[in-house]
């Protein structure tokens, strides 16, 4: 499926501005994880500007959809996207880390937006269980939406998690695997082997997508699959490279939890500006 032109240039654009946000917020708080933030750029925008059902003006709208990040780290590409879609003035991004700053290096629910904290990996999938079945329970519509890591699922917890969503066949539970293939350690498949990811899934019950997590066209389509598959969970593996956008943090390990500096960011920001005169 191909995206309307108009559409995906407008998700480009979103795409481009929160690459250059999460470079300049990281950059002047001179700490935080490009790495796994930039991977997850297209995600953030597809949910948040196209996707989720939400009202940047009532962050606690009875109706809305629901966003839970469990890799916390990678919180400075949600907080870009928060703070394009209007839930707080851009102001704050600049004050990334900083002590008494609205903004931290995991996500905290006193910023608007955030439904709950994160940063203790593998647990996230069993709060945004808990969020899908107050949804069925409460009789809503809203759909429930957990970027995951593809190291974190390394750990049983998110195992225990992904049983139990099947056994409730959680129909509104969508997990998103941003599967980059980097991990702290280093290479995921030398640390603990993923692979066959998809059909781990599978077998533990989920419907599975996989696809190229830098695609507009194959991210959208996959969204709307999850929303049309009944009696099950579904994930979207979504494949993506490790400081996407930004050509010497690519595939680098060493830019998982090390911040720009300075003279970095000017090379970021002119390639990401070269990236985005290309967009047609």
């Amino acid at each position: 499926m191909s995206v309307p032109s108009e559409k995906n240039e407008y998700l480009r654009e979103k795409a481009y501005r929160l690459r250059k946000d999460i470079i300049e917020m990281l950059t002047k708080a001179a700490s935080g994880h490009p790495g796994g933030s930039l991977s997850s750029v297209e995600i953030m925008t597809s949910l948040f500007f196209e996707v989720m059902k939400h009202n940047p003006a009532d962050p606690s709208w009875s109706e809305r959809d629901k966003f839970h990040i469990s890799k916390g780290h990678g919180c400075p590409s949600l907080y870009a996207a928060l703070a394009e879609a209007g839930y707080f003035d851009r102001e704050h991004l600049w004050k990334l880390r900083t002590l008494g700053a609205l903004l931290q290096g995991h996500p905290d629910p006193r910023v608007p937006g955030v439904e709950y904290s994160s940063g203790s990996l593998g647990q996230g999938l069993s709060v945004a269980i808990g969020m899908a079945l107050a949804a069925r329970l409460d009789g809503k519509s809203s759909r429930v939406y957990c970027l995951m890591g593809d190291g974190e699922i390394q750990e049983g917890n998110i195992w225990e998690a992904a049983m139990s969503a099947a056994h409730y066949e959680l129909d509104n539970l969508c997990g998103i695997l941003d599967c980059n293939g980097l991990q702290i350690d280093g290479k995921c498949c030398e640390v603990m082997k993923l692979e066959p990811i998809a059909d781990k899934w599978r077998a533990f019950g989920w419907h599975v997508v996989e696809c190229n997590g830098h695609s507009f066209d194959e991210l959208l389509p996959a969204f709307d699959t999850a929303r049309q598959t009944k009696g099950k969970p579904t994930v979207i593996v979504a494949r993506t490279v490790k400081g996407k956008g930004v050509s010497f943090m690519e595939h680098k390990v060493s830019f998982h939890g090390v911040a720009p500096t300075a003279e970095e960011a000017r090379k970021a920001f002119e390639e990401l500006l070269q990236g985005r005169a290309t967009l047609s």
